[in-house]
């Protein structure tokens, strides 16, 4: 599929009306390649009398079948077999259940310009060595969760000098010391290189709370950096706006504001959302985001508030072309934003209650019949 290779390869990230042409002809090509491979896949596009053919304008993305991602969480559903697949990840299962997503090595090539392009961008990338600080889990044989792929990824936008983790694996599962992660951030405080702590913006309070609690109060070396990628999820009712996390960054660790990079993503759309000097989440010529309205189904105009689809031709070995997460969010205008940034961009509300999404998934199992859930 080279016209996915040509989206991933485009050097102007926020075009969308420029990319508009070669975004259709990948998901074109990429919905097709699904159907001849996947009978799963094929059987949900046949019921809804869907061709890649309807693909002629931006309007008919709409129309692309939409698979909820509750749905990879109670099915694998695969377009290759998987000794052809580069590998396997899974989502972070704290509903209970995961997401197991195949990336064929397409992916890789793909991935690759795309994040060095948005890197540069968004100037994560850096030549100066930094230490890492990761707020999340150890990388372990036992541990295929995506999160973890991407923490570990991020630790390379400058040359890793040495990686901390706050989730260690202990007796088989993972247990947090926040308190060894303090220590360490006092003794970085004194380097000659700069700190990048890349993790969860939940462990970043929980672990900032702790310091303050310590009475910690550190100014890290110039340069340092804040990456915040994943949600809440199972802390959402200790969640806390984004100013008030920011500002007790720079009080207890001397990261002003405008070091502290926000990214979104998941599992089933590993596209990759930077936020801007704004704190806003663009999209990027590589995915494109449809709001629906949780009652119909329908795609809702700019600013209202819905379920948040999210659409990129990426994947070759799961057919994760449109995809409906469980997050309620709504677009705004590019310009509205005044980073400089043209594209709409999305904000996240919460979470979706999740009847909706169940009601969704269980049609699209009825599809392919009783099958193995996993």
């Amino acid at each position: 599929m080279l016209s996915r290779q040509r989206l991933f390869w485009r050097l102007r990230p926020y075009d969308l009306p420029g990319s508009d042409r070669v975004f259709l002809q990948a998901c074109r090509d990429n919905c097709a390649y699904h159907i001849r491979h996947c009978p799963g896949y094929a059987a949900i596009c046949e019921h809804l009398g869907f061709s890649p053919k309807r693909l002629q304008t931006t309007e008919d993305l709409a129309h692309i079948p939409v698979i909820p991602t509750l749905f990879f969480k109670r099915r694998a559903l695969f377009s290759m077999p998987e000794w052809r697949m580069a590998m396997k990840v899974t989502s972070s299962g704290t509903s209970g259940r995961f997401s197991r997503i195949g990336f064929d090595w397409g992916v890789i090539l793909a991935e690759a310009p795309m994040v060095v392009n948005l890197g540069f961008r968004h100037r994560l990338v850096s030549p100066k060595p930094a230490h890492c600080v990761i707020l999340g889990y150890k990388p372990h044989k036992s541990n295929h969760t995506g999160v973890t792929r991407t923490m570990f990824g991020l630790t390379h936008f400058s040359p890793p000098l040495s990686r901390t983790y706050a989730l260690q694996m202990v007796g088989g599962a993972y247990v947090p010391d926040l308190d060894r992660v303090a220590e360490k951030l006092k003794r970085l405080e004194r380097s000659l290189f700069p700190t990048r702590i890349i993790g969860f913006p939940s462990y970043l309070w929980f672990g900032l709370q702790r310091m303050e609690e310590l009475g910690l109060r550190l100014k890290l070396p110039k340069g340092s950096r804040i990456i915040l990628a994943g949600g809440w999820k199972q802390h959402c009712a200790q969640e806390v706006d984004k100013g008030t996390l920011y500002a007790l960054a720079e009080r207890t660790l001397g990261i002003p504001e405008e070091n502290i990079n926000e990214l979104f993503g998941a599992v089933e759309h590993p596209v990759f959302y930077n936020a801007c000097r704004r704190h806003h989440f663009h999209i990027p010529v590589y995915g494109r985001i449809i709001i629906r309205d949780p009652d119909t189904l329908e795609p809702l105009p700019m600013g209202r508030v819905g379920l948040v689809n999210l659409i990129s031709p990426l994947m070759a070995a799961t057919p994760t072309l449109s995809v409906m997460t469980d997050d309620l969010g709504y677009l705004t205008p590019g310009e509205r934003c005044g980073c400089g940034i043209s594209s709409p961009y999305l904000t996240i509300l919460g979470r979706v209650g999740m009847s909706d999404i169940q009601t969704c998934a269980a049609g699209a199992a009825e599809l392919l019949g009783k099958g193995e859930a996993f």
